[in-house]
């Protein structure tokens, strides 16, 4: 079948005219680079190759990493017709002709690796339909996605293949690539030293961002070689990575929130920073510091949890930028506030005893008793109105005649909580003195 991708009426360009990137391309997967503990002698995909035959895969990586290039390489080193389609332009009348002609080559004794770029936006129906080909051998797949399969895959698809995991690319595969570039071009990059590097850090582990980046540049006359603030004004910087309803956006909230619970404040304002300029809702930020606030920090220092809305309310008649400094401060505080999750268990503990025992009626001392027959059975008697005990505490057993008294709530001896552990300590004793009322 032919190219998807392609067109009966448009001839491929010449290599010369062809992208950098393209021109680039490995030729044999030892030339891939950044991805060696995937295609070197002890990686799967390098195992694989060794012995001849290659099981479905899922690429599971960031864009510009390698995962298409490394799915063609597959198919040459094991010697498979190779099969490109894009769940973005394709669809199941596209799928059936695959597999069509899949099996045709198959009579011939030529075996098919079918690989599916954005796999994750096939809908779980049309991810059902590859199964059976899969199954019987029809085709070998390989796909590739920036999203976590977990959450977008079929569990019966990804139980037919193994997912290895591409890496960005660090800073020594992008020199490399930067050192390939200038081969094939002739002539070293025009920019100084503190140039070339801001170079490699504005691809943020994309690889074919930084070609792109690259050919730019040789496609412009530049007379002297360029400095940092030169070459940030000539070219556009990446847009990070962030998609907000996606595995990105869950990864860097997370991180947030650890930090801010190992009470580092740098790492916090890092996460931060990375969501707010990825352009992350500020509000959503705000939310999950109050969560944090709540959670993590409690009665430990109460004045986190009114920072917190304070900042929100700051936010809101701020707006964006000036706002954003008070969600940092927010940020700021719960960090370096003294951390205690006790009010978190209590609530989780004494909700699953309510569930359990949500039926037991209070002691008949506590209830009130509104009518003349509740007083005459017993509602209110023996009541002990705390106010007018000795040092404003009765003593009094608040609970179900069938329950036994429970300890929820644990303060730590962290911040505040300190001194509610001693006032809770000191009414124990109390209790213990005056014994059952």
């Amino acid at each position: 079948m032919a190219d998807l991708f392609a067109s009966d009426d448009i001839p491929p360009l010449a290599h010369d005219q062809s992208p950098l990137a393209d021109r680039l391309r490995p030729a044999r997967l030892g030339d891939v680079v950044g991805q060696d503990h995937l295609t070197g002698p002890d990686g799967a995909i390098g195992r694989m190759v060794a012995a001849g035959r290659l099981s479905s895969i899922i690429f599971w990586g960031p864009p510009g990493t390698g995962k298409t290039t490394i799915s063609r390489l597959l198919a040459d080193a094991v010697g498979m017709r190779f099969e490109p389609i894009s769940a973005v332009f394709s669809g199941v009348a596209d799928l059936k002709k695959v597999f069509a002609a899949a099996r045709e080559h198959a009579r011939h004794g030529e075996k098919t690796l079918l690989f599916v770029d954005e796999i994750h936006r096939f809908n779980r129906a049309q991810q059902d339909s590859f199964l059976p080909f899969v199954e019987n051998g029809t085709v070998t797949l390989v796909g590739a996605t920036t999203e976590n399969p977990s959450f977008e895959l079929n569990a019966a698809l990804l139980s037919r293949a193994q997912v290895l995991i591409l890496r960005r690319l660090d800073a020594s595969a992008l020199e490399l690539l930067l050192d390939r570039a200038e081969a094939l071009m002739g002539r070293p990059m025009p920019l100084d030293a503190a140039a070339r590097e801001a170079l490699l850090a504005s691809a943020d582990g994309d690889g074919r961002f930084l070609l792109n980046q690259v050919e730019t540049l040789y496609s412009i006359d530049i007379p002297a070689p360029l400095d940092p603030a030169a070459l940030s004004a000539l070219l556009h910087r990446r847009v990070a990575v962030y998609d907000k309803d996606r595995e990105g956006h869950y990864n860097l909230i997370s991180a947030l929130h650890k930090s801010l619970r190992g009470s580092d404040p740098q790492a916090a304002l890092y996460y931060l920073a990375r969501m707010l300029t990825a352009g992350e809702e500020p509000l959503y930020v705000l939310r999950r510091l109050v969560r944090f606030a709540t959670e993590d920090i409690g009665l430990a220092d109460p004045q986190a949890l009114v920072q917190c809305l304070a900042a929100k309310d700051a936010y809101d008649f701020l707006g964006s930028p000036e706002g954003e400094l008070a969600i940092v401060q927010a940020c700021l505080y719960c960090a370096t506030a003294p951390k205690s999750n006790a009010g978190y268990m209590a609530m989780k503990t004494s909700f699953r005893t309510a569930r359990d025992t949500g039926s037991l009626m209070p002691p008949m001392n506590i209830v009130n008793a509104p009518t003349k027959l509740m007083k005459q059975v017993g509602y209110g008697k023996n009541y002990q109105y705390d106010h007018d005990a000795e040092g404003g505490f009765s003593g009094a057993n608040y609970w179900p005649d069938e329950m036994s008294p429970q300890t929820f709530y644990t303060p730590t001896d962290r911040g505040f909580e300190a001194r509610i552990a001693e006032r809770i300590a000191h009414w124990n004793r109390l209790r213990a003195e005056r014994g059952p009322a």
